[in-house]
């Protein structure tokens, strides 16, 4: 089933909801939350399914094994850098937000899993701020192309 929200043109399954700085968007994946966060912290694997996606190395890891920094560049048309986040896990939900980075000066966004039905709703917030002159829309559409290759991609290699 497609949801687009008015203000962005979501793939099948997405619905693009801008909130002030931040941008948001939510996917239906058929697999159990378990099974979709392994995938979302299995960073090495990222450049094969996140678009743009170059790189992505661990570079601290908490206690329980998960990533707490991570590098990695970014190639994308609107916004292209080499950078560092850090994360915070939790039950169904993980948070980052930029530590450094050369041209972006914000990179803060969240994956929340919720239960629904056999499957799970995944929705993807993220703000992206640079350290150059550039207008708002340009921001939001830098933000919703991310999002939607990373939640097409995430559904994909989830589900095969």
């Amino acid at each position: 089933m497609m949801r687009a929200g008015r203000a962005g043109r979501g793939g099948p399954d997405t619905k693009v909801v801008p909130v002030s700085e931040q941008t948001s968007a939510s996917i239906r994946i058929d697999a159990a939350p378990e099974s979709i966060m392994e995938v979302i912290a299995d960073f090495g694997h990222y450049p094969e399914w996140v678009d743009s996606m170059k790189s992505a190395e661990v570079l601290t890891a908490g206690d329980d094994g998960r990533a707490e920094t991570v590098r990695m560049t970014l190639q994308h048309p609107l916004v292209s850098d080499t950078y560092v986040l850090r994360y915070t896990w939790q039950s169904g939900r993980v948070e980052w937000h930029l530590v450094e980075g050369s041209l972006l000066k914000a990179m803060d966004g969240s994956y929340q899993l919720e239960p629904a039905g056999s499957g799970c709703l995944v929705t993807y917030r993220l703000t992206v701020d640079v350290n150059l002159p550039m207008i708002g829309m340009f921001k939001r559409k830098a933000e919703k192309t991310i999002i939607d290759g990373a939640l097409k991609g995430l559904k994909n290699r989830v589900e095969g």
